[in-house]
């Protein structure tokens, strides 16, 4: 009865701080002819409303897919039907074509906002809340302390209340997936993950570590015997699942090819924003964009994720268990959201949501990331005038993830979990100068984000640089992820072949 009065608690907590959040301005208030991404899930409402399916993603007279044309995968649009359908019964006026475009008020915001908090309670928080008491390790209260850090989590919150997305549905669904192979469910985890990944195409960044997962899994139990009767199970959900999702589209191939068109615009370039990536912070030094024409920045970006993806798909392909998935998941998004073509800032919640869930037994390195993640996404937070939420819950995650889960407490190589190589490491430092060493690090890292963050908010750049904050953002954040993917590696390559704590698969 204590554990769920404290969960309670927690969500309470979790819904609040939303709530609260969704008060603050959004995405292109108050700025046509655009706007921003407040109105385009609002505009992908009045298409999927007023247009046949056929013309969701086509560019015609009622559609013009240069304004916010819808770019997302079925079930985004089949979510914007069904918050259309309730927005008609509110207010038309909300959703009626051509004349609904650029809509703004404090009502249609209450709505959108609600809209936001609903699909978080059904798809995210369960989740959350399933993974930390049945999947992470420590007492009870340890249990209830993850699932509060992971739930205030500020970059998903600032997001998707702030700014205005639904992150929470292909998240969810995606963490759905992760409690579902955690458990033994494995066609609950393949559904799952396929409507996630048919949400938002986002999503690719976890799928090689799921595929891998399952395969790997299949492969223990018999090619031939049990594990061909599984992959046959899995193989079929996953086809009967996408077959769902694309059934309106099927009865014609162009339709299909119109709709991919629209989820991957290679057109648009290896990037576009101020993101954290490899890409954009090499162009500080070397105009990639210019040297290169773009078939070969694309080959070049695929090619490099690939390569940075495979030794720990191979891995968990070889050894499946949901300590290795959970780092595969990491290591996988991190390549991805670090070496891809066209990444957007706030890709970094898909790192950020596999990190979440080694925040228990890697308190200090997951608290230090998901900070840094939080503070990648700056720029895009002051645009929306987002800068008190921000700070507030920055500082109140770092705070409850340090206290409850005693990070600075785990600082040891050993807490570290880098394996072999942490008797390397005892050669040239002591335990206690390697934890000192660790500790200096993160809190020169948190000062100057505080700086640069006070920075940004409150001075003016000079006229010859009008971009130095957002780049120096940008390439602090990008330092700090490198540095993340090559750690995160090697706790995984370099892991013990058996662990306490690890569930294995049989």
């Amino acid at each position: 009865m204590e554990n769920w009065s404290l969960i309670s608690i927690c969500v309470l907590l979790a819904l609040t701080t939303r709530w609260a959040v969704s008060f603050n301005s959004y995405s292109g208030a108050g700025k046509p002819p655009m706007f921003g991404d407040y109105e385009a899930q609002r505009h992908w409402q009045e298409v999927t409303y007023n247009l046949p399916v056929h013309e969701w993603y086509l560019n015609t007279t009622d559609n013009d897919l240069s304004y916010w044309g819808l770019d997302y995968p079925p079930l985004t649009a089949y979510h914007s039907l069904l918050c259309a359908y309730v927005a008609n019964l509110i207010n038309p006026a909300w959703v009626e074509l051509h004349s609904s475009r650029g809509h703004e008020s404090a009502s249609h915001k209450l709505f959108m906002r609600t809209t936001v908090l609903i699909a978080d309670v059904l798809f995210y928080i369960p989740a959350v809340i399933l993974y930390c008491f049945y999947l992470s390790n420590g007492s009870s209260k340890r249990k209830v302390a993850t699932a509060l850090c992971i739930l205030l989590y500020p970059g998903l919150i600032l997001i998707d209340y702030g700014h205005f997305q639904y992150n929470s549905v292909s998240l969810g669904l995606a963490l759905w997936g992760v409690v579902g192979l955690g458990l033994g469910w494995d066609l609950l985890a393949s559904l799952a993950f396929t409507f996630a990944l048919n949400y938002k195409q986002m999503e690719l960044y976890h799928s090689l570590p799921f595929f891998c997962f399952l395969l790997g899994k299949c492969i223990k139990q018999g090619i031939v015997g049990r594990g061909l009767f599984l992959l046959l199970k899995i193989s079929s959900t996953v086809l009967a699942s996408f077959a769902l999702c694309w059934l309106p589209f099927l009865s014609e191939p162009q339709q299909v090819l119109q709709v991919l068109h629209r989820l991957f615009p290679v057109a648009r370039g290896l990037f576009e924003d101020k993101v954290a990536n490899t890409w954009c912070s090499l162009n500080v030094l070397i105009k990639i964009k210019t040297l290169l024409p773009r078939e070969a920045q694309l080959v070049l970006s695929f090619a490099l994720t690939l390569l940075l993806v495979l030794p720990s798909s191979l891995k968990l392909l070889t050894k499946p268990s949901v300590w290795q998935f959970k780092l595969a998941l990491v290591n996988s998004s991190l390549a991805f959201f670090l070496f891809s073509f066209q990444v957007h800032e706030k890709s970094i919640l898909l790192p950020a949501l596999p990190v979440c869930l080694l925040i228990n037994e890697l308190p200090l390195m997951a608290t230090w990331f998901l900070s840094v993640s939080t503070f990648s996404m700056l720029p895009l937070l002051l645009k929306d005038g987002l800068l008190l939420p921000y700070a507030v819950t920055s500082l109140a995650f770092l705070f409850l993830s340090l206290y409850l889960l005693s990070a600075l407490h785990r600082s040891s190589e050993e807490e570290l979990r880098l394996g072999v190589l942490h008797k390397l490491t005892q050669r040239c430092l002591s335990a206690h100068n390697c934890s000192l060493l660790l500790k200096s690090a993160f809190a020169v890292s948190l000062v100057t984000m505080t700086v640069l963050s006070t920075a940004s908010a409150v001075l003016e750049p000079p006229a010859a640089l009008p971009d130095l904050f957002p780049v120096l953002v940008s390439v602090f954040s990008y330092l700090h992820f490198l540095a993340s993917l090559l750690y995160f590696n090697l706790v995984q390559l370099t892991e013990p072949p058996s662990r306490r704590g690890h569930k294995k698969v049989d």
